[in-house]
């Protein structure tokens, strides 16, 4: 499916025309044309290169997908990887989109329709004043919708981190469930981090002035575009040592256990070798005070009673009980 949009002199002024009168468009200086290929096949790159004029390493990126984000400069146009960011059922899904820029058009390539190139386009609409200038007004809103998903991901991200450090404490949950759900937050914040990251060198590249790609009105608009990358970037961090400190308490935690355990049984050990003892000496063949005596009885069963209340008694004082 082909979506095309043709704006002129900073307005929209034609749209849904087929990727064969793109040419027929370009050559109107006053045009700045979009257009956006999902699911493309070599063959429609090619008819896309042939219009365009694409390098071939290019168009070869394209079809060897999972490239890293990164921006490449050709002599004929400007090529562009980044990663839309999603978080449904506390799984991150990644989306990549592949974007070719020349002096008059811009070109978007998908591999599937869960990119929302419709949020894409209510941006350009809401910001239809910007038209006038050209690529970087496209180009703006395609990078800012992007980088506003690594804020939504890295959001809900942020609200699990807080759940399971809420849960930290919970004597109820298993140490097993705590590990596995927060080894993979972790693996979703290093992911994020590493298609959220290279985004700083991609805004730092196209805000260079030689490329001449960012107008001078845009400057300020890509510049607020590169702040929330740092802020993602920062964000990611921060919830990275947030958890490699969660698990680190868990562990403390678990040895503190383990350790007030081993003091309640040895406690308990202690009392119960008290009867085990006072009863193994009574049963010597031997004689011994009170032997063959009531009296005997009594004396073995208060010394039982006396000792174990006093070992209760001092145990529960150091709270080992």
């Amino acid at each position: 499916m082909v979506r095309t949009r043709c704006y002129r002199n900073g307005e929209l002024n034609r749209e849904g025309f087929p990727i064969d009168d793109v040419s027929e468009y370009l050559k109107d200086p006053a045009n700045t044309l979009w257009f956006d290929l999902c699911a493309a096949d070599e063959a429609d790159l090619d008819r896309v290169r042939e219009e365009l004029g694409l390098h071939a390493l290019a168009v070869e990126d394209v079809l060897d997908p999972g490239q890293r984000p990164k921006v490449d400069h050709y002599p004929e146009h400007l090529f562009i990887v980044a990663y839309a960011l999603a978080v449904d059922d506390g799984q991150l899904r990644t989306h990549e989109v592949a974007i070719f820029v020349t002096k008059q058009a811009v070109v978007t390539v998908r591999d599937e329709e869960d990119f929302d190139i419709d949020a894409v386009l209510r941006r350009w609409d809401d910001t239809a004043h910007l038209a006038e200038n050209g690529v970087a007004f496209l180009l703006h809103g395609i990078l800012d919708y992007i980088v506003d998903t690594h804020f939504d991901a890295i959001g809900k991200l942020d609200a699990e981190v807080d759940e399971l450090e809420d849960r930290l404490f919970d004597e109820v949950t298993s140490d097993a469930a705590l590990q596995r759900r927060t080894f993979a937050v972790r693996k979703s914040l290093v992911t994020v981090r590493r298609l959220a990251l290279p985004m700083r060198e991609v805004l730092n590249t196209l805000m260079r002035r030689d490329l001449e790609v960012v107008t001078e009105p845009m400057g300020p608009y890509f510049q607020d575009v590169y702040d929330h990358v740092l802020r993602v970037g920062e964000w990611t961090d921060s919830l990275r040592d947030l958890l490699a400190n969660m698990l680190e308490t868990r562990v403390t935690l678990r040895s503190n256990r383990i350790n007030v355990v081993m003091k309640k049984v040895t406690s308990w050990a202690a009392i119960i070798a008290v009867p085990t003892a006072v009863t193994g000496f009574y049963g010597m063949n031997v004689p011994y005070p009170g032997w063959e005596q009531p009296w005997g009885v009594w004396a073995s069963t208060g010394i039982i009673v006396a000792i174990s209340v006093t070992l209760y008694v001092i145990f529960k004082r150091k709270e080992w009980l």
